[in-house]
């Protein structure tokens, strides 16, 4: 077991986001985190990160409790890919990427850095934009930067929030099958928050339902993303095809 969130619970002020949260993800497992808006999804991968404190509960990685550990020793182990970022420099794509590498730079990136960056950036398929702007990417070029900058930290799990939103279906494609790849070939844990019903199914090796800040439901694919299920946390009537991994809204 390479990372394990045990009974967490979270609150923003007197709001109760997570209650008693538990799960165990595997070295190189996919892992998908789906329910509706408002379910906690977002909380619970910036918990993971260390970037919030929970108010019970723990998460450890290879037996260590993330939230002991400094904020450059989460940079060399976890790689996380917001939704958003507030603003977007005009940084060169190189530039941002090694920012990625901060848990390992004393005061400046070294040419082995830079050297990490780059493969990274190879890694997603994106090393011919490696001196572009990045306000020049497309949506779907800035979303492979953003996979390569927490790569370039060579962490051993990757946590992405919603990281097909607001791209075609294309580069949908692309962002999931390269994760894919990342997980098998490297070893890495990838966890991420997803809406889209089918390719949480198609991609995951272990699916995370939430609802009102409780996990609902924890399993396979085919154990979790149930027409039942789906209609209990979400309030909608889907159909799931079996044999083409796909969810169906029907109706209400």
């Amino acid at each position: 077991m390479l990372l394990r969130v045990d009974g967490v619970e979270f609150s923003y002020r007197s709001i109760e986001v997570l209650r008693g949260v538990r799960f165990e993800v595997e070295k190189g497992e996919i892992v998908s985190i789906v329910g509706p808006n408002g379910s906690g999804k977002t909380t619970l991968l910036r918990i993971i990160d260390g970037i919030l404190k929970p108010r019970r509960g723990s998460v450890y990685i290879d037996g260590r409790l993330v939230h002991s550990m400094s904020r450059k020793e989460v940079a060399k182990v976890i790689g996380y890919v917001p939704q958003r970022l507030e603003s977007i420099q005009s940084l060169t794509v190189l530039d941002f990427v090694v920012t990625g590498r901060r848990g390992y730079m004393l005061f400046a990136p070294t040419k082995h850095d830079f050297n990490k960056a780059l493969e990274a950036l190879r890694e997603v398929g994106a090393e011919d934009k490696a001196y572009r702007r990045l306000t020049e990417l497309s949506g779907g070029e800035f979303q492979l930067v953003m996979i390569a900058r927490a790569l370039a930290a060579e962490p051993r799990v990757l946590l992405l929030d919603e990281p097909t939103a607001n791209l075609d279906l294309k580069h949908q494609v692309e962002v999931l099958e390269l994760l894919r790849r990342t997980a098998k070939n490297k070893g890495i844990a990838v966890i991420m928050a997803l809406h889209d019903l089918t390719q949480a199914y198609r991609y995951s090796d272990k699916v995370v339902m939430m609802k009102k800040g409780e996990i609902y439901a924890v399993g396979t694919p085919e154990e979790v993303i149930t027409e039942e299920n789906v209609y209990s946390v979400y309030g909608a009537k889907v159909r799931v095809y079996r044999e083409e991994r796909a969810v169906v809204i029907v109706g209400l």
